[in-house]
């Protein structure tokens, strides 16, 4: 489901920060807010960027999915079950995955490649919630902020909320 409201990003992020392990059976939300940077492949790209975000968790990886007007989009990808708490309101997922693609007329083509770094997100509460990914890959930097605030009461499926393609894909959307 698109999630104008921010409880689901809360039930997600606060599965991840709980319990790593259970989150494994999998998860899908796509939030809405400000993109604050994005850099692909060390081009910086940030005036594209959409105000979503997808944030997918499946068979033990958790992903950030973020994409541009122009075609072009980013996922962050690493092992859910590595995911940890670096202090009280922080959480940490290291990353060993960035998959930079482009839309053009035969689809998306994607180029996964193994990478170092991580996604730190603030734990779940009313208020702005920041994801940010930063990773290298054979010497080239990516990188994603996204900034989202969080309603105290918010419900699931208000503001609008529609479904998502029902193959769990995590593909960004298309403009």
């Amino acid at each position: 489901m698109t999630i104008r409201s921010r409880a689901p990003l809360l039930a997600l992020l606060g599965l991840l920060a709980a319990c790593p392990a259970s989150a494994q059976q999998g998860a899908e939300v796509t939030i809405t807010g400000r993109c604050e940077r994005l850099v692909i492949g060390g081009l910086d790209i940030t005036q594209n960027c959409k105000e979503q975000l997808v944030n997918t968790v499946s068979r033990g990886r958790t992903t950030f999915d973020f994409a541009a007007w122009d075609g072009q989009s980013l996922s962050f990808s690493g092992a859910g079950t590595q995911h940890e708490q670096t202090e009280e309101t922080e959480q940490l997922q290291p990353i060993s995955l960035v998959v930079p693609g482009m839309k053009n007329k035969e689809g998306i083509v994607r180029s996964p490649a193994p990478a170092v770094g991580s996604c730190k997100f603030s734990k779940p509460e009313p208020g702005k919630t920041m994801i940010a990914c930063e990773a290298t890959s054979q010497g080239k930097t990516y990188a994603g902020v996204f900034i989202t605030e969080t309603k105290a009461g918010a419900e699931p499926g208000k503001d609008g909320a529609k479904d998502l393609p029902k193959d769990g894909s995590a593909n960004p959307p298309k403009p």
